[in-house]
């Protein structure tokens, strides 16, 4: 196990596109660091750098604090899951586990002895004399987590991994690779695109964009206080509500007024957030999470100004909850690009939010009453709201 420290790391390819930029990371020992963005973002990039599959073109990589900038991927003591699994098809899942270590002439009674603990722990003792053709594409992907497990690496680089599956079996192999993360206590690297995959897997999330580390932080931290409008609407599904806004000053708070709507800042925001002090009379971009308004008839003593008056345009029933889509009267900040950053196969209700004619989203109690073509009163819990400043797209937190 070791520390992977990332400084200053840059990467620019042949034809002049620059991949990612200036990079700086300390990942702990043992920690669980997820990197999460749009394709093309840099984060595979990063991974590959690390790993040593890609020309380093700035900065510093260590692990184990050896900078390894100039070693070869083998010399590098990781392990590395792959999208596509590289099992070898006429090898048997022993063998393919065991490739690894008789590659570094580790000693045959050793190396059995890795190959059977392994499966045990990934429940593939029954397969071990099966070609990977035979397998499923869960028992695949264990096979060649147990071929990273065997090398007993400091560290695990995962690229990917569960792309290739169903949407239930990556639900069942994401616990899977966390519990051996969690049991084996190894420093792991995991890109994805999927939030959900990092929000419910990282000790930290890293969001990119664009070849630039946008934020890192605890999955909590990004949900309730992302540094920007991207992490903002990347975090979160259904994603986050954006409007332009004029904050007016009314008594000792704010007042967030856009078309015919305006919502009275929350106590908690203020408090929270000291720099809006200095936004009475400016122009913002307020949001506010699908999950954060609900039907005012099934609020109890819901506060004036804190409500949206709406015609509800599209009803989904999801069995627990129901989404609603509606619009404003404004047209809301444009989201295009995280839309299109999205899981293809995420829930309809993303996409329909990102390109249709109502575009905001509202995630309400299943007993609502909502029905399409007719008017409705949303509740806002105003306590929620964001604020990011308009001309930056940066949240406005602290002073």
């Amino acid at each position: 196990m070791a520390e992977i420290g990332i400084e200053g790391l840059t990467k620019v390819y042949g034809d002049g596109t620059l991949a990612v930029e200036n990079l700086d990371l300390e990942i702990g020992d043992g920690e669980f660091v997820v990197f999460v963005g749009p394709s093309g973002c840099g984060k595979t990039s990063v991974l590959r750098m690390v790993a040593g599959l890609e020309e380093i073109t700035g900065g510093i990589v260590s692990i184990g604090g050896r900078v390894v900038n100039d070693l070869l991927p083998k010399e590098r003591d990781i392990a590395m899951i792959f999208q596509n699994y590289a099992l070898y098809p006429h090898m048997s899942v022993y063998d393919n586990m065991a490739f690894g270590l008789r590659q570094r002439r580790v000693p045959k009674a050793d190396a059995d002895r890795r190959v059977n603990e392994a499966a045990r722990t990934l429940g593939l003792e029954e397969t071990l004399t099966r070609k990977p053709r035979t397998l499923s594409g869960g028992q695949r992907q264990r096979v060649a987590m147990g071929r990273a497990i065997v090398r007993e690496p400091q560290a695990f680089l995962m690229d990917e991994p569960l792309s290739n599956l169903d949407a239930k079996l990556r639900v069942e192999m994401r616990a899977e690779i966390l519990r051996l993360q969690r049991d084996l206590a190894v420093t792991t690297i995991y890109v994805t695109h999927d939030q959900t995959e990092a929000m419910t897997m990282g000790d930290r999330v890293a969001v990119m964009r664009k070849a630039v580390l946008q934020q890192v932080d605890a999955p909590q931290r990004l949900y309730e206080r992302p540094a920007n409008l991207f992490v903002a609407e990347f975090i979160g599904s259904p994603a986050m509500n954006l409007v332009e806004a004029d904050l007016v000053a009314e008594g000792d708070g704010l007042v967030a007024r856009f078309g015919a709507h305006s919502l009275r800042l929350g106590r908690r925001v203020l408090a929270d957030r000291p720099a809006l002090a200095a936004y009475g009379g400016r122009r913002a971009i307020v949001g506010f999470r699908p999950e954060d308004l609900e039907d005012a008839a099934l609020v109890d003593g819901e506060s004036a100004g804190a409500t949206l008056s709406i015609v509800t345009d599209i009803r989904e029933n999801m069995g627990s909850e129901v989404y609603i889509h509606f619009a404003l009267g404004v047209p809301p900040v444009h989201r295009t690009e995280v839309a299109e950053a999205r899981a293809p196969e995420e829930e309809a209700h993303v996409r329909i939010a990102a390109r249709s004619g109502s575009p905001f989203v509202a995630r309400l109690g299943r007993e609502t009453g909502a029905r399409e073509g007719e008017p409705l009163e949303l509740v806002v819990d105003v306590n929620r709201l964001y604020v990011f400043d308009a001309e930056t797209g940066d949240g406005v937190y602290g002073l």
